[in-house]
């Protein structure tokens, strides 16, 4: 009898919430917020179940936890938490900085890698303005080891680094734009680091201000990447004086070639899927978002562009994918996918039910 007790007490119910998936889409490896007002978490070390008692993976953040689960379409599965020690949870989400190549940012998920160019490329004969692309074929993390063996360019096995940025918007980077074209900023000079996995990381870039047709501009810019996706967020706040708006460019490098352009400005989705890189293989890049219209090609760039207002933020989501990771290889697929991302972050059919 003794043992029984102890047993009840060491897998005492703690919270139970219902995930229920109401689209017709199987979702896999999704990660969702779970509010600290939808869950009554205990105070002591806890595990998440399902209802098969199989353990979820999780990320506790300052409001709630992150869960990371699959759903088919229609499917209800029930997170309980119970008192005990949970596993360790595999790192799908990193980001850092890079002092030892030219202060590089650099981000990724079990997906796809990105990074940003620092203050010490400024001048130098490898500067760029954009968001360079590190396609990858596994889930696991690339950034830290690429970096220490330098060879980066070549694929070794899990990918490489073949996405030229230069002087442009790169993947899906953001500028003001006016009479005389896009007014670039000089690369970040600082950063902050909110969030660093294991499902979601989260960091802020800095930038210096510039001058954008008389008008000085600064912007900060936030991003936050989870695990399961091809897409980050992005959100940019613009901060200036002296007038009501500021027009902003969101730009995708174009490619010599036949590759393949899908212009939503209804639904604010710019995807390109571009032509195929040698041997290397094809990447797909996309920028989705409720505020994003006017799409052209503009100086070997797709732009889409939006005004701002000095202190709210511009949110859209980029994204890309390799055709040689296995899960999108072709045009219709990246189109599909895009479309697909873009109805989930406006209407995520993964409900909670306390």
């Amino acid at each position: 009898m003794k043992t029984f007790v102890l047993l009840l007490c060491c897998f005492q119910l703690a919270a139970q919430v219902q995930l229920t998936n109401s689209g017709a889409t199987d979702l896999k490896s999704r990660v969702i917020h779970i509010s600290n007002s939808e869950i009554n978490l205990p105070d002591q070390s806890f595990k998440l179940m399902d209802d098969y008692r199989v353990e979820i993976p999780y990320q506790l953040v300052e409001d709630g936890v992150l869960v990371l689960v699959d759903l088919t379409a229609v499917e209800t599965k029930t997170v309980t938490a119970v008192v005990g020690k949970p596993m360790e949870v595999i790192s799908r989400t990193f980001a850092r900085y890079v002092p030892e190549r030219l202060d590089d940012f650099a981000w990724e998920n079990d997906k796809i890698a990105f990074r940003a160019y620092g203050q010490a490329l400024e001048g130098t004969s490898g500067d760029a303005y954009g968001f360079d692309v590190w396609v990858k074929r596994t889930t696991d993390l690339v950034i830290d080891r690429r970096y220490t063996h330098g060879d980066y360019h070549n694929d070794l096995g899990d990918g490489l680094d073949y996405y030229k940025v230069g002087l442009t918007l790169g993947a899906g980077n953001n500028a003001p734009i006016g009479k005389n074209g896009i007014a670039y900023s000089k690369n970040y000079h600082r950063y902050k680091i909110l969030e660093n996995g294991p499902l979601r990381t989260v960091f802020v870039l800095e930038y210096d201000p510039w001058m954008v047709e008389g008008t000085e501009v600064r912007a900060h810019k936030k991003f936050t990447i989870e695990a399961g996706s091809q897409f980050y967020k992005l959100e940019t706040t613009y901060y200036f004086d002296g007038k009501d708006e500021l027009a902003v460019a969101v730009g995708i490098v174009d490619r010599p070639g036949k590759g393949t352009t899908f212009l939503d400005e209804q639904n604010g989705i710019l995807a390109y899927w571009e032509p195929q890189h040698g041997k290397d293989g094809t990447t797909g890049i996309a920028v989705i978002g409720a505020d994003l219209s006017e799409m052209s090609l503009q100086a070997e760039q797709w732009i889409t562009q939006t005004k701002v207002t000095s202190g709210k933020s511009l949110v859209y989501y980029v994204g890309a994918a390799w055709d040689k990771a296995g899960e999108i290889t072709n045009a219709q697929q990246w189109i599909n996918y895009c479309i697909q991302e873009k109805t989930q972050v406006e209407n995520p059919t993964i409900k909670i039910i306390k």
